[in-house]
């Protein structure tokens, strides 16, 4: 079970290279329900199943090579996402996943966290950097970013920034 709440920035954390990251590479073969997804994380290959859901849903990886991960990327729907992953500690003692996206979604950031369980998640308070909670704005799910048209990518490129000072 993935438990996870997401959050538009208010800025970009200081040193942003002195946090462990990872080059990541998706795409989507089925982006609705349920998800399946394709990804490059560094130098290993990914698939997963996502079930229906905004903060809670099932979630399952399984492992690929870079051959069947190659064959798979031309059967995905929309654009390939790239982005940088920052894993920054917050002060409570969670993990942020801080994406930094890459080519036509240039200046889209997001943070997440994800919780052991739903009271966890519910009972978490944002960092001072976080701008907006979009847990529940399905706009934000990577999966729906890759087939947004491009009036919908101007639009989340723009909610992405609004919060920027």
């Amino acid at each position: 079970m993935e438990i996870e709440r997401k959050f538009l920035l208010k800025r970009i954390p200081d040193n942003l290279d002195q946090y462990k990251h990872h080059e990541i590479i998706q795409a989507y073969i089925l982006n609705y329900d349920p998800v399946i997804r394709i990804r490059k994380w560094d130098d290993e290959y990914i698939l997963t199943y996502k079930s229906k859901g905004m903060m809670s849903r099932i979630e399952e990886e399984l492992p690929l090579n870079e051959d069947a991960f190659d064959k798979l990327l031309k059967k995905t729907e929309g654009i390939t996402i790239s982005k940088t992953r920052y894993i920054i500690p917050d002060s409570k003692g969670n993990t942020i996943e801080l994406d930094c996206f890459h080519n036509e979604l240039e200046g889209v950031y997001l943070a997440e966290v994800e919780f052991e369980d739903e009271a966890s998640a519910n009972a978490y308070t944002p960092e001072d950097w976080f701008y907006k909670d979009v847990t529940f704005d399905g706009s934000f799910h990577n999966s729906r970013i890759s087939t947004a048209s491009p009036e919908e990518l101007n639009n989340i490129l723009l909610k992405s920034k609004e919060g920027f000072k």
